[in-house]
């Protein structure tokens, strides 16, 4: 087993969440863990799986064409206009799917504040007992980035949330899509280092060799169908 390190790519929002879920449903080599880095065409925000619609547009900006989609993944409302986007699949094969939600939460948010605090930004886990109402694996049901919950990284001088992440347990592995944001982080940090440090270190918490991997063969037909798919009002009005 390997982690397989992906080109960064570009897409609309229903392209990114439908090239989330098939690099979890559809990876050639379906017994290597995957990462990959994406950016967005388009000033958009995504959902949890669960959130009503109502709700969610009404956390839109009023004055702001964005494009709005709905997550394959659980957790909150997530602003992407400025943001370092992730997604990471751990396979079924691997010890840690065995493991509870909150673990693997951690393990991959402390990745993310070791090599944040190697750039010099003051980055923490938050490390409480999770209250009976809050979502112990990930973003809650609201607004991310508003409220920080258990695991998720924080400033350490300011408490305010730093990173997320929501997860999707499915048959062939987990599906972590997470998200960084830029603004709560020090204006100088080189993005470029930073994927350099979060991908080693996710590969050593992992206990993998990783290397760089050319885009996997998932077929360009259910690609699109599923991006058009997640196009339309109806995936969207889901619950």
């Amino acid at each position: 087993m390997h982690l397989d390190l992906l080109p960064t790519r570009s897409g609309s929002a229903a392209e990114n969440m439908a090239t989330d879920f098939l690099l979890l449903q559809r990876y050639p080599a379906d017994e290597n863990a995957r990462f990959r880095h994406y950016n967005w065409h388009r000033p958009a925000f995504t959902f949890g799986y669960s959130q009503p619609l109502d709700f969610v547009r009404a956390q839109l900006p009023a004055d702001e064409n964005v494009e709005l989609c709905r997550r394959p993944s659980g957790g909150g409302v997530v602003d992407h206009r400025d943001d370092w986007t992730y997604a990471l699949v751990i396979p079924r094969a691997h010890d840690l799917y065995e493991a509870r939600a909150t673990e693997s939460y951690r393990l991959v948010h402390a990745c993310i504040a070791d090599a944040l605090q190697s750039l010099d930004a003051p980055a923490i886990l938050k490390e409480h007992e999770p209250s009976t109402t809050a979502n112990t694996a990930g973003c809650g049901p609201g607004v991310c980035f508003t409220k920080a919950e258990i695991y998720d990284v924080i400033d350490a001088h300011t408490g305010a949330k730093i990173a997320g992440a929501a997860q999707k347990r499915a048959r062939p592995g987990i599906l972590f899509q997470g998200s960084i944001a830029r603004s709560a982080v020090p204006p100088e940090i080189d993005w470029d280092k930073f994927e350099e440090l979060l991908t080693t270190g996710i590969a050593k918490a992992l206990d993998l060799p990783f290397a760089s991997a050319s885009w996997p063969e998932i077929s360009e037909d259910e690609l699109i169908a599923l991006t058009e798919q997640y196009s339309t009002e109806e995936w969207n009005a889901r619950r």
